[in-house]
């Protein structure tokens, strides 16, 4: 046991638990907040974190899919499409890795660190273009909820095939990809039914990608087990002080903090344009696009809710925007609107 209890062991139960904190808050997937977290830990190289990674997320949302499934929430046909497309791909995905990078252990490395990257920049796109779509929602007249819609199964397929790519190489994505396309595709579908629908086709589309990855990689024991100890109370946690917590400035935060470590990643493999290399980041340009995702992020936002002839700031809040307001208009007045800023 004392083999076990080293100083990482301690770091990566703390960062699993603090991640997990966040996922409980938000209902975020954990891979596009932890899988950096770790790299940057420096506890294994990407190929080891991301099999690790996706690993305890299958546990995590497996116990989801059949909480969601229990309560009928899942439109099992929708699912079942996004299945057939996403798992293959999910499979293929590590191997694809490989090729491009010619089998080096040194360019698998520097390859998946790149496209970790870049995934994470287009999922902090992704969820700020999630909030947007919610947002037209909002503004749009009412519309029949429609549990069950005409089913689109080519596009469908091809949503869940680029979503397993994305999960398959890099852990991120599972969530941020899949859940806009459904919202931009099935406009229809309630919240609670995106949700239920996203963590069943979600189960077996992370078993595969899990399992592709540790075909050519192994299982590092020495990750997943402090990573499923710290998550699995810190989600529990962070599911308690969701109702307490304010969830407009969190989710924001979570753009920036993708947005920062997307660029981190891709400075630290030597992307070009970047290209510190040699796990060298430059700290300063990496806060400096912070800085500017923090003072940006609130004005952009609040100038696109102008545009939809809202007051810049007040309700529909992020935190409405992402619950059941977002598939009604708002019924308050803009008195009331400037009464309710945050």
């Amino acid at each position: 046991m004392d083999g076990w209890l080293t100083p990482d062991f301690y770091s990566i139960v703390a960062a699993g638990f603090l991640v997990g904190i966040v996922v409980g808050l938000t209902g975020m997937g954990g891979g596009a907040l932890m899988t950096p977290a770790l790299i940057f830990l420096g506890v294994g190289n990407a190929s080891a974190v991301v099999t690790a990674d996706l690993t305890a997320a299958a546990v995590s949302r497996s116990a989801g899919a059949v909480t969601h499934a229990r309560q009928g929430s899942p439109n099992m046909t929708l699912a079942k499409w996004l299945i057939i497309g996403s798992v293959p791909a999910a499979l293929v995905g590590p191997w694809i890795v490989h090729r491009l990078a010619g089998g080096s252990p040194a360019s698998v490395q520097r390859v998946l660190m790149e496209c970790i990257g870049f995934a994470l920049l287009f999922a902090a796109l992704t969820y700020a273009l999630r909030l947007y779509v919610n947002l037209r929602r909002t503004r749009v007249v009412r519309r029949r909820a429609d549990p069950d819609p005409r089913i689109r199964p080519l596009v469908t397929l091809g949503v869940g095939a680029l979503g397993g790519l994305l999960v398959g190489i890099t852990s991120v994505g599972a969530g941020s990809v899949i859940m806009i396309a459904l919202l931009m595709l099935y406009p229809g579908l309630s919240p609670v039914r995106l949700v239920g629908t996203d963590l069943v086709q979600a189960v077996p589309l992370v078993l595969a990608a899990a399992a592709s990855n540790i075909a050519i990689n192994g299982l590092d024991w020495h990750i997943l087990i402090p990573l499923v100890l710290g998550s699995t109370p810190g989600t529990v946690l962070g599911a308690r002080l969701a109702p307490r917590v304010p969830q407009s400035f969190i989710r924001r935060g979570i753009v920036v903090v993708l947005t920062m470590s997307g660029v981190a990643l891709l400075d630290k493999s030597g992307w070009a344009p970047l290209g510190a290399g040699k796990d060298s980041t430059h700290p300063v340009m990496v806060g400096l696009v912070g800085l500017a995702m923090i003072v940006l992020v609130p004005l952009v936002w609040g100038l696109i809710r102008r545009t939809e002839g809202l007051p810049m700031f007040g309700s529909p809040t992020v935190a409405e925007l992402e619950g059941e307001g977002a598939t009604r208009p708002p019924t308050s007045t803009a008195a009331d609107d400037q009464s309710q800023v945050r």
